[in-house]
């Protein structure tokens, strides 16, 4: 028997949750429901669910604060859609570690494309999966760990989130060579993503503050201004 995801959907709107629920259970999903964050920050640690699909505007607790607990024991893929659509509110987000943002009114396709890829980048030992590696990649006092999915600094993790660690560990994989903005976007969050690198930005300004000593003169993650990111060679 085949085993289905489980997604928490975090809504309380309730014609909203339906709608989220019957798109996500036709895909082949098993889903779940919270309508307030104390419920939903209960069922994450009791059900366990593979992906949260979060609402921000809850009537107990801001998503974001979710969000940010979520973030402090776990990697937990959490895709927002939310009917905030300031660039302020999505890059809050995404610098609290969301893996997506995506903006209410949604489309079923878009909603469903944005799901699996966040789910699929969880499963780093997929064949299929183009930052799947084994081993480790190690210049100067940086280690990514492809089998624990952790980069390593003098020995110490360095606490990425999973979208962090992602861009890393695909650029550590190709390191010596430019990797192009459109390249990444299209790698990690799929061809629907287009051509906003702002998700990209967000989360390459976090990874540079973590194992960066200066994030001004980096020693590990480089830009080519205009084109994209180059990971430094090892010995």
């Amino acid at each position: 028997m085949t085993i289905r995801e489980k997604i928490l959907v975090v809504e309380d709107e309730k014609s909203i949750s339906t709608l989220i629920a019957t798109i996500l259970n036709n895909t082949g999903y098993e889903v779940m429901k919270a309508r307030t964050g104390s419920e939903a920050l209960s069922m994450i640690s009791s059900h366990c669910p593979d992906l949260i699909v979060l609402d921000l505007g809850l009537p107990d607790m801001d998503g974001l604060d979710i969000l940010r607990q979520i973030r402090s024991w776990s990697t937990l893929p959490v895709v927002v859609v939310s009917a905030r659509s300031h660039e302020r509110d999505k890059v809050t987000a995404l610098e609290l570690g969301a893996d997506d943002y995506l903006t209410k009114p949604f489309g079923t396709d878009e909603l469903v494309a944005r799901i699996r890829t966040a789910i699929r980048h969880t499963r780093t030992t997929s064949p299929n999966n183009e930052i799947a590696q084994k081993g480790t990649y190690t210049v100067g006092e940086l280690t990514i760990d492809y089998n624990k999915h952790q980069v390593l600094l003098r020995g110490e993790n360095a606490k990425l989130t999973l979208s962090e660690f992602r861009i890393v560990a695909l650029l550590g994989k190709h390191a010596g060579k430019v990797l192009t903005y459109d390249y990444i976007i299209k790698e990690l969050w799929g061809p629907r993503a287009g051509g906003d690198n702002q998700i990209l930005r967000v989360n390459m300004a976090n990874i540079r503050r973590k194992i960066e000593k200066n994030p001004a003169e980096p020693e590990y993650l480089f830009t080519e201004v205009g084109v994209g990111y180059r990971m430094a060679e090892g010995n």
